[in-house]
């Protein structure tokens, strides 16, 4: 019965239904050599009296892997137009590379070479003194103790008749007061402060206050909030008593900023990012330090780190007006990282990119100085020149690889250009390429065989011969796909007898 499944019109035409690919015919997938062989290599009277399907399915990854290394044609590309970055992403599905070139107008490939003499090492803070360097990694927040007497790096709501923030004896200090109300309400402001963080490089982190909440003089609850968010504060800061407030000048929306949904980042927990003080007490003085701890940032590169003032005046009688008082205060405002730093780090810029690989980007690549190579000759002149490493006879460019952080740097005379990384996979990324050449099929069940029973304590007597026969076949099967055609090594050959005049 024959093997094809699918008419020439599917196959040319390529049929969704089938899924045919043109040129499948000439591979066998893993799944019908595992099924084949379990049929003909293991059972009652046969090599193998009995083998486990897991057991083969293993044995058959591992020889697929090893002969995509330097048997099958499985060696892959991408082209990139190479960015400003200079930097390639290594690939997922990634073992080695074999060539990485460089391609001009014509679409013709230009070899590219490692270079041996940079790198992009890790690069270690230190101290002024050259010692290693350990520190905390905390205070994303700049002078959040206030100890300067100001708060410029903080975004502040715009003070009102009733509603303010300075700092006062180091820490800040906020003040309220309320509005006459109208259709019998009263209503204040809430006041708050703003500042953006970088937490790119960070996953969670802590924060941390010192806070004070106290009531007004009218028994007005003061309520203290300090946490993170990842947008910025409502621009309206009116506090009225329900979502929407009516009175002779329209329809007033209350703030956002009284809520604690504002709050939007967690903890493992489930706790919204922030910690609060609320006081019914006047005469409260006694400040306290609170924290919360591993809010989950890895999804952000900035956050607002923010601190909001609140007064309960809305609940206060039409008319009752209250003068403006120092209510709650706050200090010591701290984000730390989550994780305890006790390993080197890199100071801050260079986590990624060391000064030597900035360097190296930014200076132009030796094989394109003309001091160096002679106005773009790039082999010894009249034998003046001795000991030309041979790498370095070119102007295609050179790249190197970054095993630590997964990426390919490139000289900077290949910016802008297209490059192509040709490269060798295990052919176990995906479904669709776990397949073999039907010229290495006999080379994978004779490696699936020599493994099972090299692994058995009943097969050792058969080890040697299969040894052999495997290695035969792995050998036949890379004379088969050498793919040498005798008219192509002919044609080859001839140039051999040509003369070359000196």
């Amino acid at each position: 019965m024959g093997l094809l499944k699918n008419t020439q019109k599917d196959y040319y035409k390529g049929n969704i239904v089938t899924g045919s690919e043109l040129g499948d015919y000439q591979f066998t997938s893993l799944e019908d050599i595992i099924n084949q062989f379990m049929v003909v290599y293991v059972g009652d009277n046969k090599i193998i009296p009995s083998a486990s399907r897991i057991d083969i399915a293993f044995h058959a990854q591992r020889a697929l892997a090893e002969l995509s290394f330097d048997t099958l044609k499985s060696v892959k590309s991408q082209q990139i137009d190479l960015p400003s970055s200079l930097v390639m992403p290594i690939p997922h599905d990634y073992i080695n590379y074999t060539k990485i070139s460089s391609v001009d107008s014509a679409g013709i490939k230009h070899l590219l070479y490692p270079t041996k003499h940079t790198s992009n090492p890790f690069q270690i803070l230190q101290e002024d003194s050259g010692a290693y360097a350990f520190p905390e990694d905390n205070e994303e927040v700049i002078d959040g103790d206030f100890a300067l007497g100001d708060f410029q790096e903080w975004l502040k709501s715009p003070d009102q008749s009733v509603a303010q923030v300075v700092v006062k004896d180091n820490k800040l200090q906020f003040s309220h007061g309320n509005r006459n109300g109208y259709a019998s309400s009263n209503w204040g402001y809430t006041v708050n402060v703003t500042q953006p963080i970088d937490v790119g490089d960070k996953d969670f982190v802590n924060l941390s206050a010192t806070g004070l909440a106290k009531a007004t003089t009218g028994g007005k609850k003061g309520v203290l909030r300090v946490g993170i968010t990842t947008r910025p504060l409502d621009v309206n800061n009116m506090n009225f008593a329900t979502a929407t407030s009516f009175n002779k000048h329209g329809s007033y929306n209350r703030t956002r900023n009284r809520d604690v949904e504002i709050f939007d980042i967690l903890n493992d927990g489930g706790d919204r990012s922030y910690i609060e003080w609320a006081s019914d007490v006047v005469a409260d003085t006694s400040s306290t330090e609170k924290e919360i701890v591993a809010l989950d940032v890895r999804d952000h590169t900035f956050v607002y780190v923010v601190a909001v003032s609140i007064q309960e005046f809305y609940d206060g009688s039409s008319g009752s007006l209250e003068a403006i008082q120092e209510t709650n205060s706050v200090d010591d405002i701290s984000v730390i990282n989550y994780f305890a730093r006790e390993t080197l780090q890199s100071p801050r810029g260079n986590e990624k990119n060391s000064s030597t690989w900035g360097n190296y980007k930014s200076h132009t690549p030796s094989e394109n100085n003309n001091d160096d190579y002679e106005d773009d000759v790039y082999w010894p002149t009249q034998g003046e020149r001795y000991g030309l490493e041979p790498s370095h006879a070119q102007v295609n460019g050179s790249f190197y690889i970054d095993q630590r952080l997964g990426r390919i740097h490139f000289s900077s005379n290949i910016s802008g250009k297209t490059v192509i990384l040709d490269y060798i996979s295990d052919s176990l990324g995906t479904d669709s390429e776990m397949q073999v050449h039907k010229f290495a099929e006999e080379a994978m069940y004779k490696s699936i065989s020599h493994a099972v029973l090299s692994g058995s304590s009943y097969g050792q007597a058969l080890v040697p011969r299969l040894t052999k026969e495997k290695f035969a076949a792995i050998r036949k099967a890379k004379l088969r796909l050498s793919n040498i055609k005798l008219e192509e090594l002919t044609q080859i050959l001839r140039g051999k007898s040509k003369q070359i005049k000196h």
